[in-house]
Parts: structure tokens; C-alpha cells; sequence
């Protein structure tokens, strides 16, 4: 793709890298075969194809909308399209960066900029996400459907103290999970301390930066990214092994430091280390073996049958589409077919708290999707898809990782 970005634009990081992106996009359209959104709404600005033509019009100087705007927030930011481009386009960066921008041009009206700021405040800080959720959880029951449905019931985990094993991990607790899932981070202690690691939490380390980043307060997410890594950098520096995330989208995120950090002279070299530690929890038992963990052999097989939701982190951006089922039949569970595995759920992040009408419609087909093999149990690998799904599902949704702690 011909480009011609305006010099005032053309000049900054950010304007050259969104250069370089465009340039690599041929217009073939394979995009919009996998484009959650395009299927669902059938426009061609509301396609990863689409949006590259809106971002590289407007940083060529030609005017944007509000409908600009309104098309590029409707992105998922699944990075399906990234997986089925056969010329590499780094859309997910891209979009990041035509949303950045945009704001200076299309600013945002000041109840959308309070909003944002509020989720942004909220989310990522247990001191006051912890207290609205057990107020939630504590009036659930008088509460309209519509509302009750996505406070999830008072969940607790009993504590796990694992071995005092010579083999470290680092654990990112991440900000809302332990108080919406606390089993996930117990239960991943137990199933490595079967495998002869201890994992750890540092205590200073917080949000991924994700929430932020994505909500383009790029400076807010990049703080965040340099108080983990100086929370976590004593621990790698005495020996820690790996960084195991258990919510795959704080995964994709921390796999990426090193580009994020790129430019940043005190943390690009850190950023690599921490981007090269960093895995997710399947990986880890992969690596270290799922023969450890299979049931003996005089175990009665397991008749649940489980459906598995492969989030768009894990599949699209981590590109690790199978080793979650995979994994899940090694250990002798009974997996449904899933139609459409690759298509997102519609939790995306943040994207179901301002885009709700094509989050639920993505949510309802993909409950229709996960059920329709009439499984017991679903299971994800991220937080944000485990509590968007189990607001409209009747059948539990859980971490994968209860399944497996549950069997040894």
C-alpha cells in the first residue's frame, strides 16, 4: 500500500511505525473472512481492511468523524486478522496507534473521556474494584437480571501453601482476577507444586498495562509496565524461571513488553528479558510435562464433556490455537466441537463495557457455539472471557486449570 502520511505525523515514532505497518498491507481481503465484526455487521469500515483505509486516510490529513472514531472503537481487537495475513500486518499495533492519534483530531465528548478515565481507575486497582464488587455481590440478589447477571457470585479459594521447592516462577496476579476468580492463581500453586515448582507473587507487581494501553492512555500503561518489571527484576535477577501468567489477555500483553519499551532507554533491555520469560500457564505444564499429571491408571475416566473457549489472546495473538484442547485431552478429558473456535466471545478487555450491543450479539452466538455439543463445563483461559461468558451462560464456566487440580 502507497502511503503519504502528512510530515507533522510522518516525523514522530509513532507516525513511522503506523508507515511502515500500512505499507505492508497488499489489500487482499483475507481479513475480513475471520473479522468478528465484518461478519456480524457486514460493513467494510467495520473490517481490519476497512479500518487500515480509515487510519491511513486520516494520517494522510484527510478529515475524520466521529464515525472514524465510532469504526475503529468497534474493533475487537482480536488480532484474527493478524493470524490469517499472509503479509504479516501488525494490525493490533496499528489500530493502537490510529486510536491514539485520533483523539487529537476527533476529541472525545466529556462524559466519554470521564467514563474511560473511570474504568481505567476502577479496574485497575484492587483498593477500589474489591470493595464495588462485594457491594455488587451483596445486593445481587435484588438486582435486575440485566445488571445481576454480570456480577459474578462470591467466589473463595482456600489457601495453598506449595513446597518449598528449589524451582521458582513468578505469578502475575493481575488486578481484577483474585476477586472475581481466586481458585485460578490457587489452583495453578497446586497443579506446579505436583510438577516440583513453587510459584510467587511479587508483591509490588499490578496491572499488565493492558486496560490502559488499550484505552489509549499509553502513558499510563506503560508506567504500569515498568512498576512490574522493577517488582518482578530481584526475583528474575536470584533465579526465577518463568513469568506464568494464568489470564491469557495479561499474557499477550506482557509477551509484548519488548516492543513497548523499545524506546525506552532505563527498561528496553529489561523489557526483553521479562517478554522472553513470560509464558502462559498451558505452555509451562507442556513444558514440564503432562504424563506428570495424568490421572493413575486405575482411575475411573472422566464422562464429563467439556467445551473449551480458546480466547483471542491465546489463539490470535499468542498464536497458540491447540495447545488448550490438546493439552485437556492428554490429561483424559472429553472434549465437544465447537463451531467457529476462532471467533471472539466478545469480552475483548474493556470492549462489553462500551460497546454492548455487538458484544452481546458476539456473546450470544458464542454461548450458542460452546453449548451446542451439550457440555457439562466450559472452559477459558482469561478472566474477562470466564465472567462475560457466565453471564448468560447456565452451564458453569471456569479456569481450565480447576479441571486439572480437581483430578490430582
Amino acid at each position: 500500500m502507497q502511503t503519504n502520511l502528512i510530515p507533522a505525523i510522518q516525523q514522530t515514532p509513532q507516525g513511522q511505525e503506523a508507515d511502515t505497518i500500512l505499507r505492508t498491507c497488499v489489500h487482499c481481503g483475507f481479513c475480513t473472512a475471520v473479522c468478528p465484526t465484518y461478519q456480524l455487521l457486514g460493513n467494510e469500515l467495520d473490517s481490519p481492511r476497512g479500518r487500515i483505509y480509515l487510519i491511513k486516510s486520516f494520517l494522510e490529513g484527510n478529515p475524520a468523524t466521529e464515525e472514524t472514531q465510532q469504526h475503529l472503537d468497534l474493533c475487537l481487537t482480536c488480532r484474527a486478522c493478524e493470524a490469517a495475513c499472509p503479509s504479516g500486518v501488525k494490525y493490533g499495533h496499528l489500530i493502537d496507534i490510529g486510536r491514539y492519534l485520533l483523539q487529537d483530531t476527533v476529541p472525545r465528548s466529556r462524559f466519554d473521556r470521564f467514563k474511560r478515565w473511570s474504568v481505567r481507575q476502577v479496574l485497575t486497582n484492587p483498593t477500589l474494584f474489591n470493595p464495588l464488587l462485594r457491594l455488587g455481590q451483596t445486593l445481587r440478589p435484588i438486582l435486575p437480571a440485566s445488571i445481576k447477571n454480570h456480577i459474578p457470585p462470591k467466589a473463595r479459594a482456600e489457601p495453598y501453601q506449595p513446597n518449598p521447592h528449589p524451582r521458582i516462577m513468578l505469578v502475575l496476579n493481575g488486578c481484577v482476577q483474585p476477586a472475581l476468580a481466586p481458585k485460578t492463581n490457587a489452583d495453578a500453586m497446586k497443579v506446579l507444586n505436583k510438577l516440583g515448582i513453587r510459584l510467587v507473587s511479587a508483591p509490588q507487581a499490578g496491572c499488565c498495562g493492558a486496560v490502559d494501553y488499550h484505552l489509549s492512555a499509553h502513558e499510563q500503561g506503560l508506567a504500569r509496565m515498568r512498576q512490574n518489571i522493577d517488582a518482578w527484576w530481584n526475583y528474575i535477577e536470584q533465579g526465577a524461571e518463568a513469568i506464568v501468567i494464568t489470564a491469557s489477555g495479561c499474557g499477550n500483553m506482557v509477551k509484548e513488553y519488548a516492543y513497548y519499551l523499545k524506546d525506552d532507554p532505563n527498561y528496553a533491555s529489561k523489557a526483553e528479558k521479562i517478554s522472553a520469560l513470560c509464558r502462559d500457564l498451558t505452555e509451562i505444564i507442556y513444558q514440564e510435562g503432562v504424563d506428570k499429571l495424568k490421572p493413575a491408571p486405575d482411575a475411573p475416566p472422566s464422562t464429563e464433556l467439556v467445551a473449551v473457549h480458546v480466547p483471542c489472546s491465546l489463539q490470535h495473538a499468542q498464536r497458540q490455537p491447540f495447545i488448550l484442547p490438546n493439552m485437556l485431552k492428554k490429561l483424559g478429558f472429553k472434549l465437544t466441537v465447537v463451531p467457529d473456535g476462532h471467533l471472539c466471545c466478545g469480552s475483548a478487555g474493556t470492549y462489553s463495557l462500551f460497546n454492548k450491543t455487538v458484544s452481546n450479539q458476539l456473546l450470544d452466538n458464542k454461548i450458542t457455539a460452546l453449548k451446542s455439543g451439550q457440555p457439562s463445563v466450559i472452559v477459558t483461559a482469561n478472566i474477562g472471557c470466564q465472567t462475560h461468558l457466565q453471564s448468560k451462560s447456565d452451564i458453569p464456566v471456569k479456569h481450565w486449570i480447576e479441571l486439572v487440580a480437581d483430578r490430582i
